[in-house]
């Protein structure tokens, strides 16, 4: 029968917390007996851990004084995901600024495991492709992403130096409601205590953060995801679009997803979105395979009537 690992090695982390550990508090501990706890420690010093026996009435269990337990014990399951968590992670844009950071993590996790382990993990790794994200990947500094994300968990409002696209800068406070990942960008939404309303900015732009003092009480109920969704939908692009489609909500999100276009549904779903260009618009439309109205702009029917001439002239020809 194989040993059960995982009670062996939460045996480990709590003889790490320090002092002599009972046997009768180990057995309470892992659900187990006594014998069985005995037969744990034996399985830790046919590892090389120095497990210590310490007799009389507060006797049991310890580690010898100044032992460090080697830095990594995983399954092959736990470091096959760890592994392929960095590497998806880079590759989507979800990191620091410091680029590196990812390429030394897991190669420090690579150096650390047993060489079996590791030419296998090697074997995944260099077969697997992956696609482009889409649009350039934008990492944040590290030290702007750990402080904003402390000041979500405790609620506690930051000062942050911002970039907006236009290049202006300016300085900030917001009381952050959440951070979120989205096409390989980070987003950190919150509200803008200067204006009384909700604001979202990406994290690459932001050039510095800071803790201010005090707390505030955030919204309950909150979707830090939904308000980055529209906030980048709302965004203000050169065209304002309305359209009339007859479709559900689903149906239109599978061209047209919530990060792109809000959608008010009905039997004929209204559906604003805001566009830098419109070129793209006519193709999206037409693989809906839905009735639409163009409410506005007029430009888009152009687009549109252009696109079917050319469908048909390529049917007929």
């Amino acid at each position: 029968m194989p040993r059960p690992t995982a009670r062996v090695l939460t045996l480990l982390e709590l003889l790490q917390s320090g002092g002599v550990r009972t046997v009768a508090e180990l057995a309470d501990r892992l659900g187990v007996d006594e014998r069985t706890v005995r037969r744990y420690v034996e399985h830790l010093v046919d590892l090389d851990v120095p497990v210590e026996s310490v007799r009389g009435r507060y006797g049991g269990y310890r580690l010898s004084s100044g032992y460090r337990i080697p830095p990594l014990m995983l399954s092959d399951d736990e470091a096959l995901a760890v592994l392929l968590g960095l590497v998806a992670g880079r590759r989507s844009g979800l990191m620091t600024a410091t680029s590196t950071a990812g390429e030394t993590a897991a190669a420090k996790i690579r150096r650390v495991l047993p060489q079996r382990l590791g030419g296998r993990l090697d074997a995944v790794l260099g077969s697997i492709a992956f696609t482009a994200p889409e649009g350039e990947p934008a990492a944040p500094d590290a030290t702007v992403l750990l402080t904003i994300a402390d000041a979500v968990r405790h609620h506690r409002p930051i000062s942050i130096r911002y970039t907006a696209r236009d290049g202006r800068h300016s300085e900030r406070t917001l009381h952050p409601y959440g951070l979120v990942a989205h096409s390989g960008r980070w987003y950190v939404t919150g509200a803008d205590p200067a204006i009384g309303e909700d604001r979202t900015f990406r994290l690459d732009r932001i050039g510095s953060a800071r803790t201010l003092p005090g707390s505030f009480d955030p919204p309950e109920g909150v979707d830090p995801a939904e308000l980055v969704l529209r906030g980048l939908a709302t965004a203000a692009y050169r065209h304002e679009v309305t359209l009339r489609i007859r479709g559900t909500a689903e149906q239109i999100r599978t061209r047209l997803p919530a990060s792109v276009a809000l959608v008010e549904e009905s039997d004929w779903s209204r559906v604003e979105l805001r566009v830098e260009r419109l070129d793209w618009l006519p193709g999206v439309l037409a693989s809906l395979d839905l009735p639409f109205v163009i409410e506005r702009p007029d430009e888009l029917r152009d687009l549109v009537v252009a696109l079917a001439d050319r469908l048909r002239k390529s049917a007929l020809s």
